[in-house]
């Protein structure tokens, strides 16, 4: 098992400043940390890359698709908008040295068509990913798909759903995750869920209900971690935790209030809880 922290705690954008915050997570013992990738600045990624394996962090990445690059839009100019933004993602993962991109990425965040999703909407997700796909493992790197919640989007809220797009695509650089927080939104069965994801399951974000410290909240976390070792996962539990520090995204994220005393005391104890729960 491999512990991390997603650094969109701090910010979506993670630069110089933010040496002293991978310095504090690897004191706190994680091995690696999940990247954000919203800016496509080069020198950026390639530095960060440098610092982290200077300080001996492994990473991850993650990532997010809007309306103007749609992958399951009828409009083909968006989907071949998609398709660049996403490689362009991709070549960022590479310079940073992450050979994972994860996130929701299959549809816009926050849009809605008010609308079931369409079959063909499904096809041109496929297509769109199958592409991206072909070009992610040419680079050597993993498509890592995201189900949400309903309030977040509309299209795979669902690790069975998930599962199945991943799975008629077919791609050995595309699979999915599962994350703790749109699970217990969103799953009935906690343990059914798991189960029906594995075959195409590779990462874990663990989250609590309140987007706080993971074991604070709701989250049936008995359940959930008995389900992840009754099939044997051996992946990535990355803490996924949001605070104030990020406007851009507070319409997906909805954080209103502070909700824990500093990001460093969200972070140790969070590492401890995991542990406790998985090797205890």
């Amino acid at each position: 098992m491999k512990y991390g922290m997603n650094l969109l705690l701090w910010a979506t954008a993670v630069d110089e400043s933010h040496d002293a915050v991978l310095e504090q997570i690897k004191e706190i013992g994680y091995d690696g940390v999940e990247i954000p990738i919203f800016d496509h600045d080069a020198a950026a990624f390639e530095r960060l890359g440098n610092k982290l394996d200077e300080l001996g962090l492994e990473r991850t990445a993650v990532t997010i698709s809007g309306e103007d690059a749609n992958p399951i839009s009828a409009d083909a100019s968006v989907r071949a908008e998609a398709v660049t933004r996403l490689k362009s993602a991709v070549d960022m993962c590479r310079l940073a040295g992450s050979p994972l991109l994860c996130g929701p990425f299959h549809s816009a965040l926050g849009y809605f068509s008010e609308a079931l999703p369409t079959e063909e909407e499904w096809r041109h997700g496929q297509d769109t990913l199958r592409e991206v796909a072909d070009y992610a493992g040419e680079n050597g790197v993993t498509l890592v798909l995201e189900y949400l919640n309903r309030f977040e989007l509309y299209f795979l809220n669902c690790a069975a759903d998930c599962a199945r797009f991943t799975r008629e695509v077919d791609h050995p650089a595309l699979k999915m995750m599962y994350d703790t927080f749109h699970a217990n939104i969103e799953e009935k069965d906690i343990t059914a869920a798991v189960k029906s994801c594995i075959d195409q399951c590779v990462h874990v974000h663990i989250s609590e209900n309140d987007r706080s410290t993971p074991g604070s909240g709701g989250v049936d976390w008995d359940t959930s971690f008995a389900a992840l070792k009754e099939v044997d996962y051996d992946g990535w539990m990355v803490v996924e935790a949001f605070g104030l520090s990020l406007p851009d995204l507070a319409a997906a994220t909805k954080i209103w209030r502070r909700m824990y005393e500093s990001e460093e005391q969200l972070a140790t104890d969070a590492l401890s809880f995991m542990k406790s729960r998985w090797e205890g």
